[in-house]
Formats: structure tokens, sequence, C-alpha cells
């Protein structure tokens, strides 16, 4: 029988490197996405990959009543989640706290802290029903130290961090897995939507870096998803090798 794996903002990125990588592997995949027409093209793509299952569930995290109620309403053969990756996030606007856009940190919080909750919330007691699981939440090296203009966007994922810890706590009695996965520079659309689009400012991020790709990142979260069920990486951080921390690095 076939593993269950469900990853929010699977429509590009990681999300969607991921899913590839858990389906080319036999996995029944959940994918979550606020896009639509990107879901269905994802799933016809995922089914191409073997004998597997797909479930598409379109909903934005922000939005609590529609996580609960499609979270609410999985068919039976879907409630036996054994691996959730909380992967749905953003940085929106890179300007100092004086400056910046009160609508642009509601977008983060709601997403990357709320909306992390809301599904933790949603699958959670399920996990605790079967007695196992694995939660896996996509944090970065932004929430282990600050930089400059980074405010928001360093606290949102400094939270993630403190509560992948405090989930592990919660949840080691019920033999589930939490793992919190920091990444540094990850070429990706992360940058295009930090900067609405802008695809000057987007690619001036990385230039002069060899950066890490979603597939980087995808290969890091299936190889702790797939180890001993002894063992559990709590954390990892994971960077480019030109890039020390958040705000260290050395470009060619």
């Amino acid at each position: 029988m076939n593993r269950t794996i469900m990853i929010t903002g699977a429509t590009a990125g990681l999300g969607k490197a991921t899913a590839v990588r858990f389906a080319k592997n036999g996995y029944n995949i959940i994918i979550t996405g606020r896009r639509k027409e990107r879901l269905d093209e994802l799933e016809k793509e995922l089914l191409s990959y073997g004998e597997i299952k797909v479930l598409s569930l379109n909903f934005d995290v922000r939005k609590r009543e529609d996580v609960a109620s499609i979270t609410g309403n999985l068919p039976e053969e879907w409630k036996a989640i054994d691996i959730l990756v909380n992967n749905a996030g953003l940085a929106a606007g890179l300007d100092h706290i004086d400056a910046g856009n009160i609508d642009d940190w509601e977008r983060m919080i709601d997403t990357n802290i709320k909306g992390l909750l809301y599904v933790t919330r949603a699958i959670a007691p399920l996990m605790v029903a079967s007695g196992k699981g694995h939660i896996i939440n996509i944090a970065s090296v932004a929430g282990k130290d600050a930089y400059e203009n980074g405010n928001v966007y360093c606290a949102t994922k400094s939270a993630v961090d403190s509560l992948s810890r405090s989930m592990r706590i919660d949840l080691l009695k019920n033999n589930i897995k939490v793992t919190n996965i920091a990444p540094g520079m990850v070429e990706t659309e992360f940058s295009l939507v930090r900067f609405n689009g802008d695809n000057e400012r987007a690619r001036n991020v990385y230039k002069g870096i060899d950066a890490l790709t979603a597939d980087d990142i995808a290969d890091a979260i299936y190889y702790c998803a797939t180890l001993p069920a002894h063992v559990c990486i709590n954390d990892l951080v994971i960077t480019p090798t030109q890039q020390a921390n958040a705000g260290i690095s050395y470009r060619r």
C-alpha cells in the first residue's frame, strides 16, 4: 500500500519539486494551492509517474474557514496522511521597518504563520489518531539570522522555527516526527514574488551565486521522510556553498 504525503503550496518551486520527487517514488499525493489551473496540470503530471493516486485541494492557506472545511471533509481513503509538508510561504517586499508596506506584512504573517497553523491543526489530529506521522515545516535561514530589510519575513520564519520545536515536544508521545528545514538561497519564483514580478531585481538576488534548486530541497525532504522509524531529523539548515548564513555570502 502506498504511503500518503500532503504538500501545501504545491503549484510551484519547492512544493512542486517535492510532489514530483515523492510521486516518482510511489507515494500517493495530496497537493494544495490557490491556482486551480496549476493544480490540474500538476495532477496530470504526477499521475504519469506510476501507479499512484493524486488528490488536488484548491484553497488558500490564509483562509481559515476554507482550510477547515476542505481538509475536514477529506474522503476516508485520504485521511491516513503519513507526511505533511507545510511548504506554503512567501516573502513580500524588502524595506526598512519604518517604510514597510503593512499589506505585505499581513500577507506574510497570514501565510507563513497562520496558514501553517491552520493546516497543522487540521491534519495533526489525524496523525495522532493513527499513532504515527511526520510533519515537515519549510522555514528559512532567515528564521535563524536577521538581516537588513528582512524584519517581518525574518520574524515569520523565526516563528516557524519555534513552532517546529514546540510541535516536536507536543507530539512526541504520539510517535509523530517534526522536522524543520531551513533553506538558504534557492532559485525559484521566491524573489519574483517578493519583488512583485520584477524579473531583473529577482535575478540580481542570485547573481554570482551558484544557488540551490528546488530539486535540492526536495531531495532533502525525501531524505528526512524516508529515514528509519526510530530516526528524526529535528532541524536541517541547507545553504549554497557560497552562503554562510542569511546575511553573509560570497559572490563570484
